[in-house]
């Protein structure tokens, strides 16, 4: 049939059919070869009269040929095209080639069919980059939720838990984080065993897995990994190691002892992908997956994608960690700079407080200072350094001790800020500042203040009612500007006076008209002293804040018998006139 065909076919078309790289068979009806042109014959590794009478099935049993399609091009005479794949007898590093063809039927003269001609063109390369495309988009998608769903605070273990959890969800039945000690911990000395001690920072599995796998361990242990182990072999190379069905043996070196064997059998472990989690080129820790029960083996594509979200979160750990470290720092500098105020006159009783913001901002500079001056007054401050930080609390230590020593040589409440003011601008070049400064006087009931750029004080009435005092602020400390207008009050022998930082009253979002008014229309402890008032304003504040809170409050130590007790603020004197409370 296709001998008496091709002899037919004009000289020209059968060197175009046996010059073209498109491979080109002619089968017959039982699916046989009757023609293979030369690039067909190099793709499948066999000399073209190889073919000749043979099937493909015959000749190349690894391929996926699609007989059916070719049966049904015979069966309605419809061309149809065709994908299929495998491998055949030609030499390739390939596991899996791919080709597509196009088959058209052949009908004799009295209108049966013949045979068929197919033509296949191979496109494995083609279906590696759609592969990698599709991969590489996949990956993408990932990274992008994953950017959503890991790193969402600055807490070391809480990143390592919202990592695990995000594996468990797209790529194993169960995932570890665990976390090289810091270099001066007594965990990161040599084992005596030469084993290397790393700490479980996170743990996670399939809800039917979950209680198995926290047999490995929990969360905050620390655990010893021998030499040769696969995390020890990843932290040492750099770069994932996935091993699939193990034997007991293979299991027992990679285990981080040989007793984990047994444990891991009973579990279903039997594949594992390690991969590190590397930060600035500082390996941090490794990130292991586990396959279970019926799931499959890891394979590269895994590897890559997991690579892709530690390195991720590799950066968003390493953050954590050294903001943890900052954070402490600072947080010890704050407290002992806070721990110890100056102590007031006897005649007045204070009382502070402090609240830090929660753990996803930065220790800030709010401080509170007080200093008994030689004539009697008491000096109270309390001020707020702009921005967080080791530097803004450093900054908030210059400003107590600065205004201690100005102090005592400034008169009035306008002229310390000015001096400090010119000190941190021209002397120190510090960062601003907010300050509001009070010189009591609680014998006479006088209180003379001044702000910088400070929110203003309120009065707590007998009653528990809150007012505040219209006192003119003026630029923070370190803009060099100057201008603070001197305020007077005089308030009755039962009324404290509380000042306090942003903290407690701004909100994003909202006017600071109304986070004001929403202070004063508090009640607090009817006939409360300093410390209770605190107290009781503390508990009416967010917790975690969303800054740093900072308080005093400040009251005569003795009601003075004898005199008259007021109901309501006597005077307030600002810049020469005469004003109610507000």
């Amino acid at each position: 049939m296709a001998e008496d065909l091709w002899s037919a076919l004009p000289r020209p078309l059968r060197q175009v059919l046996d010059g073209t790289d498109a491979g080109i068979a002619v089968l017959d009806t039982e699916l046989r070869y009757r023609y293979v042109n030369p690039a067909l014959a190099g793709m499948n590794g066999l000399p073209a009269e190889h073919h000749l009478g043979r099937t493909i099935a015959d000749l190349l049993p690894d391929i996926d040929a699609r007989e059916d399609v070719l049966r049904a091009v015979l069966a309605d005479g419809r061309s149809r095209e065709v994908t299929s794949s495998g491998r055949t007898r030609a030499a390739s590093p390939l596991p899996r080639r791919y080709w597509h063809g196009a088959y058209h039927r052949i009908d004799g003269a009295d209108g049966r069919p013949v045979g068929l001609v197919g033509i296949v063109l191979e496109v494995t390369a083609s279906r590696r980059q759609q592969h990698e495309l599709e991969q590489a988009r996949s990956r993408l998608a990932l990274l992008d939720a994953a950017a959503t769903q890991v790193g969402t605070t600055l807490d070391v273990d809480t990143t390592c838990g919202e990592l695990a959890a995000f594996l468990v969800e797209h790529l194993a039945d169960a995932a570890t984080v665990e976390l090289l000690p810091h270099p001066d911990s007594s965990h990161a000395r040599p084992r005596p065993d030469g084993s290397r001690r790393l700490r479980r920072a996170a743990l996670a599995a399939a809800p039917e897995l979950l209680d198995q796998v926290r047999r490995l361990g929990a969360p905050g242990e620390h655990i010893d990994y021998q030499p040769g182990s696969t995390i020890r072999r990843c932290l040492e190379a750099g770069r994932p190691i996935i091993e699939n069905l193990l034997s007991d043996e293979e299991l027992g070196r990679s285990a981080p002892n040989a007793a984990r064997v047994a444990l891991y059998r009973e579990i279903g472990i039997h594949s594992g992908l390690v991969v590190p989690l590397t930060a600035r080129g500082h390996r941090i820790g490794a990130v292991t997956l586990m396959r279970i029960g019926a799931s499959p083996g890891f394979g590269p594509d895994d590897a890559v994608a997991a690579q892709d979200l530690a390195g991720r979160a590799a950066i968003t750990l390493d953050n954590a960690r050294r903001y943890s470290r900052e954070h402490d720092v600072a947080a010890r500098l704050q407290r002992a700079m806070l721990a110890e105020p100056g102590s007031p006159h006897p005649d007045l009783d204070v009382a502070f407080r402090y609240r830090p913001a929660g753990t996803g901002a930065l220790i800030g500079g709010d401080w509170y200072e007080t200093v008994a001056l030689p004539d009697g007054r008491t000096v109270l401050a309390i001020g707020d350094v702009m921005g967080h930080g080791i530097e803004a609390a450093a900054h908030m230590s210059h400003y107590q001790a600065m205004l201690r020593a100005m102090a005592l040589l400034e008169p009035t409440a306008d002229r310390l800020l000015t001096r400090l003011d010119h000190l941190a601008c021209e002397v120190h070049d510090y960062r601003p500042s907010t300050c509001l400064v009070v010189y009591a006087e609680p014998a006479r009931g006088r209180y003379a203040l001044a702000s910088a750029g400070h929110l203003p004080p309120a009065v707590v009435r007998p009653t528990g009612e809150l007012a505040l005092l219209p006192v003119e602020p003026g630029p923070p400390l370190g803009t060099g500007l100057n201008g603070y207008a001197p305020s007077t009050v005089v308030l009755p022998p039962d009324h404290a006076l509380l000042l306090y930082t942003d903290g407690l009253v701004e909100r994003r979002d909202e006017d600071i008209d109304r986070s004001l008014a929403r202070l004063t229309a508090r009640r607090l402890p009817a006939g409360a002293g300093p410390a209770g008032l605190l107290d009781a304003v503390l508990a009416g504040a967010p917790d975690p804040a969303e800054d740093d809170i900072a308080l005093l409050a400040a009251a005569p130590a003795d009601p003075y018998p004898g005199r008259p007790r007021y109901r309501e603020v006597l005077t307030v004197l600002t810049g020469g006139r005469r004003t109610g409370p507000g």
